[in-house]
């Protein structure tokens, strides 16, 4: 899902408890890429100069210069976002979207590939803040990260018992910038049918429908899932965009995009059920 997310050209929010590898995901992929990365610790003491950056006075030359922010980098880590008062986290709503920043009146375009890659603790923990609703419609795929089986709990301490764990080493960069812009054009190039449109389109129409929702999905959301099949599509070697591909990233897209009344069915498995009944409901092409 993080591949799909950056070649899509899309941003993607990382879900779950503290301490069950989050950071370390995003930082994997980071890490593998040869362009620039940033991590942004979001704490409730954060302001947006120090996520976009600020113009600080040069008294040698007697004039303003521009110290950028974190966010001037091909893959920004956004870590624990929802620990920081909504003001901030609406700092990002322009760079997202857009891909530039504005300060002082001067809108300055951010290098591409970029991507922000945002991890959350689980809604109503301590010291945590629901994300703005027009921020969640600007990630394009969300991810649920649950604890991993015994097993696979047993190597990972087996890996930290030897002190190889994955952050301690260096990861050799697998592809340069040139590659993702390149391979970003050919996402967008995936052909994408008339009976594909109208079945996503089908989707989205009854999501909006389901009941006990307070929280809708915007057209932006249809994009989203079309954009998300073509990178699926792409990644699986397919020519154009295919019903199994809409299915695939349908759950992620949209999970983080519809809100449940009752309380007790908002958490990720009340949702993942809501965007089930959906999903086999809807008759694919």
């Amino acid at each position: 899902m993080l591949l799909i997310g950056l070649l899509a050209d899309g941003h993607v929010l990382i879900e779950g408890a503290p301490g069950i590898g989050k950071t370390t995901i995003a930082h994997t992929l980071a890490t593998s890429l040869a362009g620039s990365f940033r991590r942004v610790q979001f704490t409730p003491d954060l302001l947006p100069g120090d996520i976009l950056g600020y113009s600080m006075y040069d008294q040698g030359n007697s004039n303003f210069r521009f110290i950028e922010g974190p966010v001037f980098s091909n893959i920004v880590l956004a870590d624990e976002i929802n620990r920081t008062s909504p003001r901030v986290q609406s700092a990002l709503l322009e760079c997202m979207n857009e891909g530039q920043v504005s300060i002082d009146g001067v809108t300055r375009t951010l290098e591409k590939p970029f991507m922000v890659v945002a991890t959350q603790n689980n809604l109503y923990a301590s010291g945590t803040y629901p994300l703005p609703e027009p921020q969640l419609d600007r990630f394009l795929l969300s991810i649920v990260m649950l604890l991993p089986d015994e097993a696979t709990q047993k190597r990972i301490l087996q890996l930290h018992a030897n002190g190889s764990s994955s952050l301690n080493h260096d990861h050799s960069a697998l592809l340069t910038t040139e590659q993702i812009r390149h391979m970003q054009a050919e996402v967008l190039r995936v052909a994408v049918s008339e009976s594909i449109c109208s079945y996503i389109t089908a989707l989205c129409e009854a999501t909006r429908r389901q009941k006990g929702l307070w929280q809708g999905i915007s057209a932006r959301a249809a994009i989203a899932v079309m954009r998300a099949a073509q990178a699926a599509a792409y990644i699986a070697g397919n020519s154009a965009v295919y019903p199994d591909d809409v299915k695939h990233i349908f759950e992620g897209v949209m999970r983080h995009r519809v809100a449940v009344n009752d309380l007790r069915d908002s958490s990720p498995a009340g949702t993942q059920s809501l965007l089930e009944d959906v999903l086999r409901n809807t008759p694919a092409p």
